[in-house]
C-alpha cells in the first residue's frame, strides 16, 4: 500500500463565503469528504500541509480525521484562486484500501528524441482505473533517441500494475516530428542549391557555345 499523507484537520460548522474567507486568513483551507453513500463531512485543512501534499501529485492520497477515526481519502478536486493560485477549496473522496477508482493522470515526456526532431503531445492527461493506493503520479512516455515518425498511442502506454483505461487504444498521445521550420529551411536550401546548379550548368553551356 502506498503511504498516505496525514493532514491536520478540524470539523467545521460555519459555511458560506464569509466563513471560508475567515478560514483562509487563519491559514486553513475549506474541504469536504464524501463517498460510499455517507453524509458529506465539512472540514478545514492546514493550508501549508495541503499545498505540500498536492504540489507534485493532483491525485494525492491523504489521511484525515473523521468522527475521531483515520479516513483514507483521495484528492478529487482542487479549486485555486485565479490570480494567486492559492488553494481555496478541496474535495476529498473517501476510499478503502484495494478499491478501484477512476482518475486523470498527467502524461510526462522522458528523454530526448533524435537530433533534429521535436516532440508534440496530443494528450496531456489519460483517464485510468487504478487501485486507490497505487495511483501513478504520471504516465511516462520515453522518447529517448526516437526518430521522426515515431508515435505513441494509448495502447503503447504503461499504465501501471492493475491499471486499465476505457480510452480508445488508437488515440494518439505523443509524436516525434521534424520541426516545420527546419523542414522549410531544408527545402529552401535544396531549392537554392538546385537553382544554383542549373544556373552554373546554363553558364557553362553558353560558354561552350561561344
Amino acid at each position: 500500500m502506498v503511504d498516505s499523507v496525514k493532514l491536520t484537520n478540524t470539523t467545521r460548522e460555519d459555511f458560506g463565503k464569509g466563513a471560508a474567507r475567515r478560514l483562509r486568513r487563519a491559514g486553513l483551507v475549506p474541504a469536504v469528504v464524501y463517498g460510499h453513500g455517507a453524509e458529506t463531512i465539512h472540514i478545514a485543512l492546514d493550508a501549508h500541509e495541503t499545498f505540500l501534499a498536492v504540489r507534485h501529485n493532483q491525485n494525492a492520497l491523504v489521511t484525515v480525521q473523521v468522527d475521531g477515526k483515520d479516513q483514507l481519502a483521495l484528492v478529487r478536486d482542487i479549486q485555486r484562486h485565479p490570480m494567486t493560485w492559492d488553494i481555496e477549496h478541496v474535495d476529498l473522496i473517501a476510499i478503502r484500501a484495494g478499491e478501484q477508482v477512476e482518475v486523470t493522470v498527467p502524461v510526462t515526456i522522458v528523454g530526448e528524441s533524435a537530433p533534429g526532431t521535436a516532440v508534440t503531445t496530443d494528450l496531456l492527461t489519460v483517464t485510468i482505473m487504478a487501485n486507490a493506493t497505487a495511483i501513478p503520479e504520471s504516465i511516462e512516455v520515453n522518447v529517448e533517441g526516437k526518430p521522426a515518425g515515431t508515435q505513441f498511442r494509448i495502447a503503447d502506454l504503461e499504465l501501471g500494475e492493475g491499471a486499465s483505461t476505457e480510452m480508445d487504444p488508437e488515440d494518439l498521445v505523443v509524436s516525434v516530428i521534424v520541426p516545420q521550420g527546419d523542414a522549410a529551411l531544408e527545402e529552401a536550401d535544396a531549392a537554392a542549391a538546385s537553382a544554383a546548379s542549373d544556373e552554373a550548368g546554363a553558364a557553362a553551356a553558353n560558354a561552350d557555345s561561344e
